[in-house]
């Protein structure tokens, strides 16, 4: 089964591409905002920190690694965590550029999603809405015929240069069983090594759903493939968030928030900060005696290079 831990690491997304500027005030956009919103989650108790970017002009998704540049050091100035830098990027972003960030800097962990899937956004259109840019509802329409690709060969490819060339480790984004099978067939081939950092996301137009029954199998068919080769966190997009990640803790898994995966911090109420979500997980947390997890600690649990190799 999982890798046994007395301490719960909390990851905090601090902005992601999925969400828009018209669907909440509070998303951060500017490199200012991204890096108070990092600090913030970190002050609020998160080790770990996944980043996106965004065009500090209109908020749209940018793979642009000088973007990155704005905020990275401030954050590893100011805090101790472990930066987590995004692969998936946004929507209709090729590999290169997805990747591109990830490659200039070298970063301790880096997101990797485990498979090609459908990946829905277009319901948000729903909703009605003043839009404040062109792009955005363009951009959730697009998702009604569009495939996030990531075979074998992108897989592969991220594997060797990120991984293997910059000493990179993983967040194994699995949207599916079928993507823990995946995983297992980079382990079984040496691609990869323990322990692994899966991240099972529930509640995406396009994966699993978010089921309690989903989530015990999944947790049940990671044990089976990996054993104590990994440490497990879970995700929960929109208003499964807080009580999905809670079940997944009681399981004894790690947990992942922030408003890359839902603008809200209760029923009804946008989340005015990452750092207003990250404490209320460890508020419940620490209230069902679980410890939370230092960065130290997490870069420990899974064996990551340290901050001082990194290349920013």
């Amino acid at each position: 089964m999982a890798s046994k831990s007395r301490k719960v690491i909390i990851t905090c997304a601090v902005t992601g591409s999925i969400h828009t500027p018209s669907m909440t005030p509070y998303l951060p956009i500017t490199p200012n905002e991204i890096a108070e919103g990092a600090i913030g989650a970190w002050e609020a108790g998160a080790s770990i920190l996944h980043l996106h970017a965004r065009n500090p002009e209109d908020g749209r998704p940018s793979p642009d690694p000088a973007l990155f540049m704005e905020f990275l050091p401030r954050i590893k100035q100011t805090t101790d965590a472990v930066i987590n830098i995004t692969t998936g990027g946004g929507h209709g972003m090729s590999l290169d550029e997805r990747i591109a960030a990830a490659m200039a800097t070298k970063p301790e962990m880096a997101s990797l999603n485990m498979g090609s899937i459908n990946f829905g956004l277009f319901q948000a259109l729903d909703k009605p809405r003043e839009w404040q840019h062109a792009w955005e509802p363009a951009y959730l329409e697009m998702t009604r015929d569009f495939i996030f690709r990531n075979t074998f060969k992108d897989i592969e490819y991220v594997l060797k240069t990120l991984g293997e060339g910059c000493g990179t480790k993983f967040e194994f984004e699995c949207y599916d069983i079928g993507h823990l099978y995946n995983l297992a067939h980079f382990l079984d081939r040496g691609l990869v090594k323990g322990p692994l950092f899966i991240q099972s996301i529930f509640g995406i137009l396009g994966g699993i759903g978010a089921d309690t029954e989903n989530l015990a199998h999944m947790r049940r068919i990671a044990d089976k493939l990996f054993g104590d080769q990994y440490q497990w966190s879970v995700l929960a997009a929109g208003k499964h968030q807080m009580s999905f990640v809670t079940q997944a803790a009681l399981l004894g898994g790690n947990v992942r928030v922030g408003i890359e995966d839902s603008i809200y911090v209760g029923k009804g109420q946008l989340a005015r900060s990452n750092a207003e979500q990250v404490a209320k997980i460890r508020r419940i947390l620490e209230e069902l005696s679980l410890e939370i997890a230092t960065p130290e600690e997490a870069r420990q649990m899974l064996d990551l290079k340290g901050a001082d190799q990194v290349g920013f």
